[in-house]
């Protein structure tokens, strides 16, 4: 099979670090397309930008949802760019040395390059119409050294960007903007199918959950802040969405399907809510906990312990109870200062550190 072929020529890849294209956007125009540009975007891409009027008001509250979709969109375009550039000139860690398999998989990556850069301009478009700030394309760094890494790494952020999307239909709705959640709901299927794609290279199950894992704004905006070198606007002052410090998962993320505690890390420099616990590791331990994401559970928290500070930075583990709450495929987590939460909304006003991305991913062979 495909993904048996790829992974038997990665095995033996040397560790090189990904080589950038000379510019990580596409050679087409984007993200502002001419007319024709556009067309040749939307025939690579398999279909349009939809040619539906745009509602007639959004709420002031909605912008910022449109933004961090084409923040994001942005992001996927270049990471995507960059990979169909690694794949095509045999880069070191990227090479399929099996003529028909490259086209094929270049063939695919191809069609997800245009799909995406039609995300990103459709988000753009929403947010200029009614007058907001569009945000322009960052320049990026990718920590992937090979092909499966670079599938896996756009797996789990395809994987967030699927539960984002919900928290973006959540907020249209309380919002009253119903018009866009359509779309919106159509771009959610449309990154499932991708996402099916990247799992069965993988050598795991396409469809990974009944019930997808939900994310919010501030967790998928958090973890994009990873992949920035520098932008050409102020992040802060554009995009409305609260940023918080990186929590790190050791072993990065990938996780076996069983019980077990695993270690974390945060550097809490600044973060207000945390100055009480600085350097007080009881206290710690008894005040905060980490707080799971899983399919479209209520969050799940369990207290840290093994807590250890290192000035402001805290390190610790909790407990990932896997086998109760079959925490396969994408679990989310959190570092708090209340647990018992009565919704996924209620929980970054209670965020220290945050997400750290876990995968759990049973090979199917």
């Amino acid at each position: 099979m495909l993904y048996k072929n790829l992974l038997s020529a990665t095995v033996f890849a040397s560790g090189a670090l990904a080589y950038p294209a000379a510019s990580q956007l596409p050679d087409d125009g984007f993200p502002s397309p001419s007319t024709v540009q556009l067309q040749n975007i939307n025939i690579a891409a398999g279909g349009t930008l939809s040619n539906a009027p745009p509602p007639p008001a959004l709420n002031a509250s909605s912008i910022p949802i449109f933004q961090l979709i084409n923040f994001n969109e942005n992001f996927e375009v270049a990471f995507f760019n960059s990979l169909i550039y690694n794949i095509t000139n045999d880069v070191s860690g990227f090479q399929i040395p099996f003529g028909a398999e490259k086209a094929s998989v270049l063939s695919v990556l191809r069609t997800i390059l245009a799909q995406e850069e039609l995300h990103a301009v459709n988000a753009a478009n929403v947010v200029r119409h009614f007058n907001g700030v569009v945000p322009t394309p960052c320049t990026y760094k990718f920590p992937t050294t090979d092909l499966i890494g670079a599938l896996s790494l756009a797996e789990t952020f395809t994987s967030v960007v699927l539960g984002t999307l919900q928290d973006a239909q959540q907020g249209l709705s309380t919002n009253g903007d119903h018009g866009p959640v359509r779309a919106v709901g159509s771009v959610i299927g449309q990154e499932g199918e991708q996402n099916g794609f990247f799992r069965s290279l993988l050598n795991a199950k396409p469809s990974e959950k009944p019930f997808l894992t939900t994310s919010v704004a501030p967790f998928a905006f958090s973890a994009l802040q990873d992949f920035i070198v520098s932008c050409p606007f102020d992040i802060k002052a554009t995009i409305p969405i609260p940023i918080f410090p990186t929590l790190a998962v050791a072993g990065g993320g990938d996780v076996t399907p069983v019980n077990q505690n695993l270690t974390f890390g945060a550097d809490l420099t600044g973060v207000a809510a945390a100055a009480p616990y600085y350097g007080n590791a009881d206290a710690a331990a008894k005040g905060l906990f980490i707080t799971y994401f899983s399919g479209q559970n209520l969050p799940l928290s369990v207290p840290i312990h093994d807590v250890a500070w290192h000035g402001n930075a805290i390190s610790f583990q909790a407990e990932f109870p896997h086998s109760a709450n079959v925490l396969d495929g994408l679990t989310i987590a959190s570092l708090t200062t209340s647990n018992n939460f009565a919704n996924p909304d209620a929980v970054p006003a209670a965020t220290l550190a945050a997400p750290a991305l876990i995968q759990v991913r049973i090979p199917i062979l």
